[in-house]
């Protein structure tokens, strides 16, 4: 039985031909029978997308070919069935959806992007309870409530937010209780933690970091430590086990 690679990835990045690259896109994919979302903005791409490995990685290196999406973090897991029902490219106004347009990360600056933290070194710190210069650490989910529920950090920081465009409101009420403790943000795969960061760090929170890769690069990583239950992903699969598994039906926490 032919496995299917099932891949997430996003980058930053300044695109002033959204149009054609959709058609682009669209063309390279459907010619491998790739599955899965491709969303492309100004302010760059945002992809999931499953099919058979050769496949895959056919449309990485044609992807990488253009040097505006060189290099680009690339999450991997597998699974034995295609997970997405079909195939859509679409041009948006953000590749994630804040309402903020001046939180955005810019790739080509070194002070253009939230700073960010590896999965050992959080894995480390959360071992300690604080960080390398003794301040207590915390990690903030910026995800959906719904995905909260499936699994998170152990004893994260939750603003049962509904919708990402709901962050900054959140942030606002509760910002006091975050000075002078070491913040680390993390979503599923990056996206939504970066430009969380960005728009604490601008809004006077000094000490915020993202998760680098997001839950699914510290699966890979550090295999859950301090991690409890699964991680939601939007397609058939529900959510993902540790070991990056699919784990389909997984009953929320406290259900």
């Amino acid at each position: 039985m032919t496995r299917i690679l099932n891949i997430a990835a996003y980058r930053f990045v300044q695109l002033n031909d959204t149009t054609l690259l959709q058609d682009r896109l669209r063309e390279s994919a459907c010619a491998l029978e790739l599955r899965g979302t491709i969303l492309i903005a100004e302010e760059g791409i945002n992809f999931f997308l499953a099919g058979t490995e050769s496949a895959v990685r056919d449309f990485l290196a044609a992807l990488q070919a253009d040097p505006r999406f060189t290099p680009i973090e690339v999450k991997e897991s597998w699974s034995d069935e295609q997970p997405f029902g079909k195939l859509l490219v679409k041009v948006k106004p953000e590749i994630i959806r804040m309402n903020h347009p001046t939180i955005r990360p810019d790739f080509s600056r070194a002070d253009g992007r939230a700073p960010s933290v590896d999965a050992a070194t959080v894995r480390r710190w959360l071992d300690a309870g604080q960080d390398d210069l003794g301040r207590p650490v915390v990690t903030l989910d910026t995800r959906n409530a719904f995905e909260v529920d499936h699994g998170t950090f152990n004893g994260a920081i939750d603003w049962r937010i509904n919708k990402f465009t709901e962050f900054p409101a959140a942030f606002e009420a509760h910002k006091d209780s975050l000075q002078g403790k070491t913040v680390v943000s993390f979503c599923t795969g990056g996206i939504r933690c970066e430009k969380a960061a960005i728009f604490m760090r601008k809004e006077g929170l000094e000490h915020v970091y993202q998760l680098e890769g997001g839950i699914l690069k510290y699966f890979e990583e550090t295999a859950g430590e301090h991690y409890t239950g699964t991680c939601f992903v939007f397609d058939e699969r529900e959510s993902l086990a540790s070991d990056l598994t699919p784990v389909t039906r997984t009953p929320p926490r406290g259900s």
